[in-house]
């Protein structure tokens, strides 16, 4: 029976499993690795702001200088590589300007049609409402009044502080994180998500700016059996689907 794109889907999902002991022998080639970068780039993302970075550590000299700061765990120090996945949301005054000048160049006869404007509107006025912020925290609170007072009409995006964009910036890299290690999978890899490792140090290391942030640490390898822990339990279907 020939296999559907559901069908691969499916193998690929049994097979990505959390791996905790890489096989050194083989080292996962760079091409795979750049390939599923690619791949996590095409991520959903809101308002297609892409703000995010992925931080590959790949030389040996790198990877020893972080295996500590991921707390030694085994997936670190068996890796062929690892990438860093960091939220940017300092970054969207340039994602703004970018979208804007893409928007631009395909305006036809310095008129832009009516998709044209609904667009430089949201990224010239929607978005700087939704990311602008300030020592007060006077527009976490102008947006609180503003979304809750809309929302008693109707439907509203309920939007404050610092906090509310953290977490959609957060969502945003996950996803992203997401695709890259069902790519890696599907390459005939393995990886494993790291959420233990020492924020402060590997933010340092990374010569970050102060509001960027690592949403977590995944490592590439060759796995092995000793690095799948147990089966693999899941809380039942019924339990966690509600239809309704």
């Amino acid at each position: 029976m020939e296999q559907t794109l559901s069908d691969s889907f499916q193998e690929i999902i049994l097979k990505r499993r959390s791996n905790r002991s890489y096989d050194q022998t083989i080292h996962v080639p760079d091409e795979v690795v750049q390939r599923s970068l690619e791949r996590a780039i095409l991520s959903p993302n809101s308002s297609n702001m892409q703000l995010w970075e992925f931080h590959w550590i790949k030389s040996r000299d790198q990877l020893n200088k972080f295996t500590p700061l991921c707390l030694n765990q085994n997936t670190a120090k068996t890796a062929s590589h690892m990438i860093a996945f960091v939220t940017r949301r300092d970054l969207w005054k340039q994602r703004m300007e970018w979208h804007k000048k893409n928007i631009e160049s395909e305006i036809k006869n310095g008129t832009p049609d009516k998709y044209q404007k609904r667009m430089l509107n949201y990224y010239t006025k929607i978005v700087p409402f939704a990311y602008s912020n300030d020592w007060f925290g006077l527009m976490g609170f102008l947006r609180w009044v503003v979304s809750n007072g809309i929302s008693l009409f109707r439907p509203m995006t309920r939007m404050a502080g610092i906090n509310d964009t953290r977490i959609v910036v957060h969502k945003s890299c996950a996803l992203a994180a997401q695709t890259f290690m069902l790519s890696i999978a599907a390459e005939g890899y393995e990886s494993c998500p790291m959420e233990g490792f020492d924020q402060v140090r590997a933010r340092k290391a990374l010569r970050l700016p102060r509001q960027a942030e690592i949403g977590m640490i995944v490592s590439v390898g060759k796995g092995t059996e000793k690095g799948i822990w147990g089966k693999r339990l899941r809380v039942p279907y019924d339990e966690v689907v509600k239809v309704l």
